[in-house]
C-alpha cells in the first residue's frame, strides 16, 4: 500500500493518480484515525468500473468506529451510481475532511493487468481478480491498524459462496456479503464512492504512453454502449498493433472491433537450427561450458516492453 501521500481533497487524489504509472496496479490507503485503532470499526467493501471496455477497474473501502457511522448518513453516503459526479465529488471532498473520523483505501486494477489475468494460461477469472483486490484491501487496513469488527460486502457472484470465502479467510471478524450492499449498508456506499470518484480522475489525467492525442473526454464513459468509446475504439485501433492500453483487450467488445480493424495474422512454426534430426541432444549441452563468450541479450522493442510481455511461458 502507498502510505506515503496524504490526500486531502480531489485535487490530491488527482495529482498522485497522474504519478503513478497507468500499466500497474496502484494502491493508496488514507492515514488511519486514532479512534479507528482503538473503538471497533465497520468496514464497507464496493468496486466501480467493471463492467466498461476502457480504464481500470477500482475496488474501495471505507471504515469508521461503530459508535461513529450516523456521520456516513450526514454525509449523504448513498450508491454511487444513484448521485451525479459533482455530488459524488462533493461526498468525497467532505470524506477526506473528516480523517479523525473516517478512513478509506483504494486498489486501482489497470486495464493491462485484468487483460492479463483474464487471458492466463491458468484459469483467473474477473470475479478471482476482484476477489482478490478486496481480500488484499481487508489485509491493508488490519496492517495499518484498523481495529476491524464487522465488513460489510457488495457480492460479486453468489453472496452465499463469497460470504463463506471470505468468513474462511477471516473467521475473527463478522462478514455480511449482499447484493446491492451500497444502496443498504451507507460504509459501503463510502466506499463505493471513493471507488468511483478514484476511476473517474484516474480517466481524466489518463496519460498515454502510445502518445496519441485524445482530447479530455475523447473517449467517452468506457462502457461498450456509449457512442464516444464505440468510436473511440474504431479511431485508435493500429491494424498492426491494436489497442492504447486503456483498452480492455479481452472484453469481446474490443475482439470483435479486433476483428473489423485489424490485420489477419498467420504465425507459422519456426524450426530451430542446428538441431540433429532424432532431436537427441547430449545432455552436456544444457549447460554452460566455462570460458565460453557470454550471450548477449537483443533489446526488446518498447511495444513489448510498454506492455509486460515476457518471453516466459508457463504450461
Amino acid at each position: 500500500m502507498c502510505s506515503n501521500y496524504e490526500i486531502e481533497c480531489l485535487e490530491d487524489l488527482e495529482t498522485f493518480i497522474s504519478s503513478q504509472n497507468n500499466t500497474q496496479n496502484v494502491s493508496y490507503i488514507s492515514i488511519v484515525p486514532e479512534v479507528c485503532k482503538t473503538y471497533p470499526c465497520i468496514l464497507g467493501i464496493d468496486e466501480a468500473g467493471r463492467g466498461p471496455v476502457l480504464g481500470p477497474m477500482v475496488y474501495g473501502i471505507s471504515f469508521c468506529p461503530i459508535n461513529e457511522q450516523i456521520i456516513l448518513e450526514k454525509l449523504e453516503c448513498a450508491d454511487s451510481k444513484a448521485l451525479n459526479e459533482k455530488k459524488r465529488d462533493e461526498i468525497f471532498n467532505n470524506i477526506c475532511k473528516e480523517s479523525k473520523t473516517l478512513g478509506w483505501a483504494v486498489d486501482i486494477i489497470s486495464p493491462m493487468s485484468i487483460c492479463n489475468s483474464m487471458l492466463s494460461r491458468k484459469k483467473y477469472s474477473l470475479n478471482q481478480v476482484s476477489m482478490d483486490s478486496a481480500v488484499g484491501l481487508i489485509k491493508s487496513a488490519e496492517t495499518a491498524g484498523v481495529l476491524i469488527a464487522h465488513i460489510f460486502v457488495d457480492t460479486v457472484g453468489p453472496s452465499e459462496k463469497y460470504q463463506e470465502y471470505l468468513r474462511n479467510l477471516f473467521p475473527k471478524y463478522k462478514i455480511t456479503v449482499a447484493k446491492k450492499a451500497d444502496s443498504i449498508y451507507p460504509v459501503v456506499s463510502a466506499a463505493s464512492i471513493c471507488a468511483k470518484v478514484t476511476r473517474d480522475h484516474a480517466l481524466k489525467v489518463w496519460k498515454f504512453p502510445e502518445e496519441i492525442d485524445v482530447t479530455d473526454g475523447g473517449f467517452g464513459s468506457g462502457y461498450p454502449g456509449d457512442p464516444v468509446t464505440k468510436q473511440f475504439l474504431v479511431d485508435y485501433c493500429d491494424p498492426v498493433f491494436g489497442y492504447p492500453q486503456l483498452v480492455r483487450f479481452s472484453w469481446s467488445t474490443s475482439e470483435l472491433a479486433l476483428e473489423n480493424l485489424a490485420y489477419h495474422v498467420e504465425m507459422e512454426d519456426i524450426e530451430e537450427k542446428n538441431v540433429p534430426a532424432n532431436n537427441n541432444l547430449s545432455i552436456t549441452s544444457f549447460f554452460k561450458v566455462a570460458g565460453t563468450k557470454k550471450r548477449t541479450e537483443k533489446t526488446r522493442h518498447e511495444f513489448f516492453t510498454q506492455r509486460c510481455l515476457s518471453r516466459n511461458v508457463e504450461f
